[in-house]
């Protein structure tokens, strides 16, 4: 009723739509409902919490810790009406050298990323993140059993020291077992002789993904998308 005045007259609108003026203005002036209000509160937060990368089960969780409980259907709806849709990961250009001759490992993951127990199965990967002072390259190490980051380490050189350097931090922190699987794409840094000793050595056994497929080692790829998605996103709203 309220755009369509913006056409006709109240009298003659009223009259249409069987209504008295003053059940009219009794409605204007009445205050919003505690859902409404919710409603408008969850949609403010939405619009800072997601910066166009978070989807809805990530902005329930930030919702909840932020004293906003609400379930996914009525996420999507608010998302929907705002127009809130996450912004789709970037292609970055590849930063694995597989121009070389070493020896390959063999694909034991078959893309499934999944594990049973703590420390049993490793993906790693390294990417590269623009800095005020340059680029940085950072090699880092996750856990399929509770897909959570153990390792890392970020230099301005993307060598075998890199990711030696992440898995030796990595390995004194969780000290595993002989037998664990340690899978990374074919790159030179990790088919290196020193690297692949240094896996001997701890007792891991080497996975590597099968040439031009990025699905072999998608999990850890896709958190580097989201996670420079995020960066730049956040480095603009600062700059």
């Amino acid at each position: 009723m309220r755009t369509q005045r913006l056409q006709y007259p109240l009298t003659l609108l009223c009259q249409v739509l069987a209504v008295s003026r003053s059940d009219y203005y009794a409605w204007q002036h009445r205050r919003p409902s505690k859902r409404a209000q919710e409603n408008a509160r969850l949609e403010v937060a939405a619009h800072v919490r997601t910066r166009h990368t978070y989807g809805p089960e990530r902005l329930q969780a930030e919702l909840r810790e932020d004293g906003f409980p609400t379930g996914i259907g009525h996420i999507m709806r608010l998302r929907k009406k705002l127009g809130l849709g996450c912004t789709p990961v970037r292609r970055f250009a590849l930063t694995t050298d597989l121009a070389h001759r070493l020896p390959v490992a063999d694909n034991l993951l078959a893309q499934t990323f999944t594990a049973t127990r703590p420390n049993e199965t490793w993906v790693t990967d390294i990417t590269y993140i623009a800095t005020a002072e340059g680029w940085l390259y950072r090699a880092r190490i996750k856990d399929l059993y509770m897909c959570e980051m153990v390792g890392h380490a970020m230099g301005a050189r993307m060598t075998t020291d890199l990711v030696s350097h992440a898995l030796v931090r990595v390995v004194g922190a969780k000290r595993p077992r002989p037998g664990l699987i340690h899978h990374s794409d074919r790159g030179s840094q990790y088919c290196a002789q020193d690297y692949q000793e240094q896996l001997r050595q701890f007792g891991m056994t080497a996975s590597m993904s099968r040439k031009d497929n990025c699905y072999d080692n998608a999990l850890i790829e896709s958190f580097w998308g989201r996670l420079k998605n995020e960066l730049e996103r956040w480095l603009r709203l600062v700059g």
